[in-house]
């Protein structure tokens, strides 16, 4: 399939840009229409070991146009006033400017500015239903096996079938140990509405799934995985799908009594064979997986459902439980890299993945151009390294979980509609609704009609009594012919396999976004939009 060549408008705004890029990749002398035509693939640069962008970690969103009064970066960069919370980053800074280095001062992610209206017209809606209706993942193991890979191969079955592949409480059926928990997507690249639906599972070590004697234990693990919920949210307390205190060993409520419960206490050390495993603030075990689908916007009837294809099926491991110090001295180091505008770097463990610096080895695979997953290349994965590691608002490098629905109700298969807009930590107002009216659009870029069409009113504020009262499904997810025009988009960048240009699933160009930042000019926001930010979320009492 042809992708769609720039506009004039665009041909002409990119100049600077495309001659930064056409440096990159020894294209000199063409012109930008034809750099955007031609370029590689992500798989043709990694044969010939070159790396197109080498400021990878940072995305498309970190070059959107703030103007003086949009801001979408509160969200990824903060600074940590908590001595005991395990990032160090203090980058948040960069929601009031552009701070790159020379490299990344040129926005690498050259997909954002290609029209793809004719090849997305050319894409019926019949078959790219039964496109994203088809399952990818189940022949991913084999096709692992076929190429003797040697790192992670993914273990869960029925995995494409979404919620059907786990019970009531998010465990797997299969046995292998996965557990689905409810978690409220993250703003707003991962809002159905801007193009990917996704779900998290997490795992724990066997030995918080098991007895002393090593025997496996449904309640144990159920209360650990609690244990951890605790952790990471600060509480003394939370609510749990039942389970038997007799077969735990321990009086897990509280109440002086052993028997069935709903409700664990706080407590110092993990139970069953993990109980020498002191329960840490915001830090998982070492041995912690954590697998995350990114799936294309599912279309059934009127409404928007999780599909069986996979976009990217992506998976980290905690490799190493790093202590506060430890901690504390990686972010400085990196920080200290960042001031010295130094190129970011990464430890290749080839098959297993990338070390992220940070305790965590990450591995993922994405579509080729005919659909299958496939492993990544390093660069395409690099990409991942910047929300895993060097910003300021993650925890312990990951962000699903702490923004679990509380107690026994998000212990299940991601559930829009089992979510209202909760607020942020600190905050009283829905966190949706703040995004919408800080960034001034559903999306970093402003550039989803649909939301502005929704929730915004003509003079560019935010209809608070049409957002108030609405589900989390009803915030974030496109009508169905939104969805189809998103998920046609995305496969034209499946099918020229041009993921390191950039992944977002984008149709025409959006407008507010930079080509190239020039630091003298480029505007600043004023101190008072600056927001303090804990991603975590105020679900009301349990």
């Amino acid at each position: 399939m042809r992708l769609a060549t720039l506009s004039i408008a665009m041909l002409a705004c990119l100049g600077a840009a495309a001659a930064a890029i056409a440096a990159t990749l020894n294209l000199e002398g063409m012109t930008t229409e034809e750099i955007m035509t031609a370029r590689p693939s992500s798989t043709e640069l990694a044969r010939a070991g070159r790396i197109y962008n080498p400021e990878a970690p940072v995305p498309p969103q970190c070059y959107t146009r703030i103007e003086g009064k949009f801001n979408p970066c509160y969200v990824c960069h903060q600074n940590n006033d908590d001595p005991k919370r395990p990032n160090f980053m203090q980058d948040g800074s960069l929601q009031q400017a552009y701070e790159f280095s020379e490299a990344g001062l040129t926005n690498h992610h050259v997909n954002l500015f290609v029209d793809r209206s004719e090849a997305v017209a050319a894409i019926s809606d019949e078959e790219i239903l039964a496109y994203v209706g088809e399952d990818n993942y189940s022949p991913l193991p084999a096709r692992l096996e076929a190429r003797n890979w040697t790192g992670f191969v993914p273990d869960l079955a029925d995995y494409a079938e979404g919620a059907k592949a786990f019970d009531e409480h998010g465990h797997a059926r299969d046995g292998s140990g996965w557990v689905a928990f409810n978690y409220k997507p993250q703003p707003s690249t991962f809002w159905p509405t801007n193009g990917s639906t996704d779900d998290v599972l997490i795992r724990l070590p066997e030995a918080f799934r098991s007895y002393a004697d090593g025997n496996p234990s449904r309640d144990i693990y159920t209360a650990n995985l609690a244990l951890l919920e605790i952790a990471f949210q600060d509480l003394q307390s939370v609510t749990l799908p039942d389970v038997d205190e007799e077969k735990i060993g321990a009086d897990i409520d509280g109440n002086g009594t052993l028997g069935r419960t709903g409700k664990i206490l706080r407590r110092d050390t993990y139970l069953g064979a993990a109980d020498g495993e002191p329960l840490t603030r915001m830090t998982y075990p070492q041995g912690t997986e954590f697998m995350h689908s990114v799936r294309y916007v599912g279309v059934d009837g009127d409404e928007i459902v999780i599909p069986k294809r996979m976009k990217e099926l992506r998976y980290m491991v905690k490799t190493r439980k790093l202590t506060l110090s430890e901690a504390r001295s990686r972010y400085g180091n990196e920080l200290q890299e960042k001031i010295d505008e130094n190129l970011p770097r990464y430890i290749d463990l080839g098959d297993r993945g990338m070390d992220t610096g940070f305790g965590w080895t990450m591995v993922g695979f994405i579509e080729d151009a005919d659909g299958h997953l496939r492993p990544q290349t390093n660069e395409e994965q690099f990409f991942c390294r910047g929300c895993h590691a060097s910003v300021g608002a993650n925890i312990d490098q990951t962000w699903a979980f702490p923004r679990k629905k509380r107690g026994a109700d998000g212990w299940g298969y991601i559930d829009y509609r089992a979510m209202t807009d909760a607020p942020n930590k600190g905050e009283e107002v829905g966190e949706i609704l703040t995004y919408l009216k800080r960034v001034g659009g559903g999306d970093e870029f402003r550039s989803n009609t649909e939301m502005l069409e929704r929730w915004f009113s003509e003079d560019g504020t935010v209809n608070e009594e049409a957002v108030a009262g609405k589900s989390v499904y009803d915030l974030i997810t496109p009508s169905p012919e939104r969805a189809l025009m998103l998920d046609k988009a995305y496969r034209t960048i499946v099918a020229g396999q041009t993921f390191v240009y950039g992944r977002d699933a984008t149709v025409v160009p959006p407008k507010n976004v930079h080509a190239r930042i020039d630091e003298a000019t480029a505007p600043t926001l004023p101190r008072e939009l600056r927001f303090p930010h804990d991603i975590r979320l105020d679900w009301g009492v349990d």
